[in-house]
């Protein structure tokens, strides 16, 4: 196949404002060797509404902006950039190389800001004119559409015209899973494909996750179950937008991998106690957001959930504060054995999927001993509580469930360590599994 690669010099920056439903053009990201500079226009800073993209990466300045230390490109534009599923649809458009197998590193950023779709996470766009904006937007198609042009993607093969149109819309959006973008009249939802090489119901697996979270009261994005072509795909409602009368507005975000200043080849360093500092000066409520982290944080443990890198953590900014988003992306790992390790560090260290290692970090999130442990006891009791009707509602077999329970959820290496007035919360865990493999 013909490669059509391009090489593309600079970009275009376009910002949706708070409030807004049209972008304005914020300035110009320009290639200086390896690493991507970044300019305010002058039209933008003179803006009375103007807003910083991330101001302690990109302040309200003139001038090209000097790079965080260590990396090529701001992260609060990277944060904009497809990963790992977008890069694979943008490479098998641009240049017929299919599959998991395709070297991302064929293509350079700005291709990737440029090739993929517009209605891309938060709220940045990447065009080539300073005047006019273009969106790259697909029309309506039908998850079955979609499902196929994944599957497409996945097994190599490259994809149609329409095909191409169907599963570009949503070449912009983070994650290595195959997904795509759907919406109808008042809301967006990122619609998440079973994969091919799943040994288990992955998505039914984020489901569950995501729903038990919820009803242990953390703040979570709506999720629900559908089907395509007899296959199953979740559905997770966007929080980065809303629907007005006047069209759609976009929320600023910016991931906690940008918030500690790292990326990727430096996200072994990410960890939650530097997240609760940065959160502690930068936060409009600081003592209710460090409980919710923290809250997130335990419930990830006990759910498996060792996929917690900081790209699946994020905030959003309104050039001024920050706020965490609604959680997202908690699904339970596989694993073959007991032991297990948080993707970030929990507190020094430590990343150990243990909650001892939390209980010994409480101070970052400014709560008391008793008041993590009752954190810790409530949501052992609700995913105990709801466990059974949520595994229902997901359809699970009793084979998932069996997977599942006891070994993502409520594994017992969580607690092995326990001692003093935390054994409690052993006992507690040991009961409701107890109790829970009874009623099968």
């Amino acid at each position: 196949m013909t490669s059509n690669k391009k090489s593309y010099n600079e970009a275009f920056v376009w910002i949706w404002l708070p409030g807004a439903t049209h972008p304005v053009v914020a300035g110009k990201l320009t290639a200086d060797g390896e690493n991507l500079i970044f300019n305010y226009g002058k039209s933008y800073l003179g803006r009375e509404n103007a807003i910083s993209i991330y101001n302690a990466e990109l302040p309200l300045q003139s001038g090209a902006l000097t790079l965080s230390p260590g990396l090529s490109m701001p992260g609060c534009i990277r944060d904009a950039s497809p990963d790992a599923w977008g890069r694979r649809v943008v490479i098998n458009m641009k240049l017929g190389l299919k599959g998991k197998d395709a070297d991302s590193a064929q293509l350079d950023e700005l291709t990737y800001l440029l090739e993929s779709g517009s209605d891309r996470i938060g709220a940045l766009d990447f065009q080539l004119s300073p005047t006019d904006f273009v969106p790259r937007y697909s029309v309506n198609v039908t998850l079955e559409e979609l499902l196929e042009s994944a599957e497409r993607v996945e097994k190599g093969m490259p994809l149609t015209p329409e095909f191409d149109q169907a599963l570009h819309h949503g070449s912009s959006i983070g994650g290595a899973r195959p997904k795509a973008l759907i919406e109808d009249a008042s809301k967006k939802h990122i619609a998440k494909f079973s994969s091919s090489t799943d040994l288990y119901s992955v998505v039914k697996s984020e489901f569950t996750a995501m729903r038990l979270a919820n009803l242990a009261g953390l703040k979570v994005a709506p999720v629900s179950m559908t089907k395509a072509s007899n296959k199953d795909l979740l559905l997770i409602e966007r929080f980065d937008r809303t629907h007005t009368t006047d069209g759609w507005q976009r929320k600023c975000m910016v991931s906690a991998l940008t918030l500690l200043g790292l990326d990727e080849l430096m996200a072994r360093y990410a960890s939650y106690e530097d997240l609760a500092e940065i959160i502690r000066h930068n936060s409009k409520d600081a003592p209710a957001t460090l409980r919710e982290l923290f809250s997130r944080l335990i419930f990830n443990i006990l759910s498996g959930n060792t996929d917690d890198h900081a790209r699946n953590h994020a905030a959003f900014w309104d050039g001024e504060m920050l706020a965490l988003t609604p959680a997202y992306d908690i699904c339970p790992q596989a694993r073959a054995v007991n032991e297990a390790t948080q993707a970030m560090l929990i507190s020094g260290d430590d990343r150990m999927s243990r909650i001892s290692s939390c209980l010994d970090a409480t101070h970052h999130f400014l709560l008391s001993q008793q008041e993590a442990i009752a954190i810790v006891e409530g949501q052992i009791t609700s995913i105990g509580k709801n466990w059974s009707a949520v595994c229902d509602m997901a359809e699970l077999t009793e084979t998932d469930r069996a997977l599942l329970w006891g070994r993502q959820f409520l594994n017992p290496f969580a607690f092995d360590d326990l001692r003093g007035q935390t054994a409690c919360l052993a006992s507690c865990a040991d009961d409701i599994r107890a109790t829970a493999n009874s009623d099968k």
